[in-house]
């Protein structure tokens, strides 16, 4: 370490990287080594050998000198290290590292090769073009090819492979601005890597159910693609794996399928599907898990199904075990996510329901303090939610809610709310909605 800044000061670096022109492998390889070394673990290191165009040499020696395994291998290990920096992603962009990478990648038999390779194309997989370079490189049917060899096998190395692979399967679906790459697999539902990674859910193995969901999960990160998949029966194959995990309750898979039903419940369509499939039965088991990311999950989920639909809402709203285990969520200081979206499922069930019962069961269960103190929450969205909500409470049964709403405090928090330049003109107004329905009240 204390010899790399005086090579840096003494100059080394510009006539390294000429060196990286030449025609001699044993030289490249040598260049690339110390090259390697001056820059370890440096970032304005590395930089500064981006800016000197290093990416594009390296990735034309690599398709140069494939046959070469010490060659290779120098430039495997200085793409892990460049591929890192942000910079780099978008020089590798114009190169066609995805094509050399893939090429290389069907070649390899050894696992510790395949390991080298997987590390480099992980970083690249987060830039949305080389994601899509590496897509229509083909690498997405290495990958199921590697899933069908090892998903049997116990082996540890056979082990770990299967999970890099499927982990980067799911990168790949994991698409930027336009989700160009999962679009292409999707292929309208009719594409074979969809259909593999449909087989994946009831598998045996953990590691591929995860990775079926997330997919699952990604596929469904616009309304065709869920309407698509509600009408073709992935909620029952989703219900199923949820089923699996119920009682040994692996929280990696139990999380990953509730973000799948989450995100398939979004468009209005499915809803009512999702409903009568029995999601909302299928979710509730989950209740009792003492898990923060399934919670929010869960949570979620509910709330995206009874978006609307007054029948459900009412349902789950007289559900006084699910509404306990919401009071008590409210009050999880430790884990914000979990506590905003046992608020706003609250106050969903109110609103979308517009039943007495179900404001009954919630003041039962204690729950108007935490719509009171949602209503002055930094969101204005979360602010309004809870306004709407109170409103109904008011305006449906205010005799049964008043002490609570007394004992919250929420007069002065109106008052609070009206007289803050700051609150935004639906906050004024529905603050001004909730007044009209209190003056109804003696107290």
């Amino acid at each position: 370490e204390f010899m790399r800044n005086p090579c840096v000061d003494a100059g080394l670096i510009p006539p390294l990287v000429q060196l990286l022109n030449c025609k001699d492998q044993e030289v490249l390889l040598q260049t690339g080594r110390a090259l390697g070394n001056i820059c370890y673990d440096s970032h304005t290191l590395q930089s500064q050998l981006i800016n000197m165009g290093v990416i594009p040499t390296l990735v034309k020696l690599l398709g140069i000198h494939c046959q070469n395994a010490a060659l290779t291998e120098m430039c495997l290990v200085a793409f892990g290290n460049l591929a890192e920096l942000e910079s780099s992603k978008e020089q590798f962009a114009y190169t066609n590292v995805a094509e050399e990478l893939v090429k290389l990648f069907k070649k390899q038999i050894e696992h510790d090769k395949k390991e080298m390779i997987f590390e480099v194309l992980a970083p690249l997989a987060e830039n949305d073009v080389i994601k899509l370079q590496l897509v229509e490189a083909g690498l997405v049917e290495c990958l199921l090819e590697i899933v069908q060899k090892t998903v049997d096998s116990d082996k540890e190395e056979d082990v770990a492979e299967l999970k890099t692979a499927s982990d980067l399967m799911v990168l790949l679906l994991l698409g930027g601005k336009y989700n160009e790459s999962m679009q292409k697999l999707f292929e309208g539902g009719k594409g074979s890597v969809f259909q593999r990674v449909l087989s994946w859910i009831p598998s045996n193995s953990h590691q591929l159910q995860l990775a079926g969901a997330l997919a699952i999960a990604n596929f469904a990160r616009n309304d065709g693609n869920c309407i698509h998949m509600v009408d073709n029966g992935i909620v029952q194959k989703l219900m199923d794996l949820l089923d699996r995990h119920v009682e040994d309750g692996n929280v990696t898979v139990q999380h990953a399928a509730l973000s799948a039903l989450r995100n398939l419940a979004i468009p209005v369509v499915n809803k009512a599907k999702m409903l009568s499939a029995g999601v909302a039965e299928a979710v509730l088991k989950f209740l009792r898990s003492e898990m923060p990311p399934v919670q929010f999950k869960l949570l979620g989920t509910l709330r995206m199904l009874i978006d609307a639909q007054a029948e459900a809402a009412e349902q789950l709203g007289k559900n006084v075990k699910l509404v306990e285990r919401l009071v008590e969520w409210c009050e999880a200081k430790d884990h914000a996510g979990v506590m905003g979206e046992s608020n706003r499922l609250l106050s969903a069930l109110i609103r979308h329901s517009k039943s007495k019962d179900v404001i009954r069961t919630i003041v039962q269960s204690g729950g108007i303090k935490h719509l009171v103190t949602m209503a002055t929450s930094e969101h204005v969205i979360m602010q309004n939610e809870a306004l709407v909500a109170l409103a109904l409470i008011a305006a449906l049964e205010l005799v049964t809610a008043e002490k609570d709403l007394e004992n919250a405090q929420l007069v002065q928090i109106l008052h609070r709310l009206l007289s803050d330049d700051r609150s935004a003109p639906e906050i004024k107004y529905n603050s001004m909605v909730l007044i009209c329905a209190l003056i109804g009240s003696g107290e």
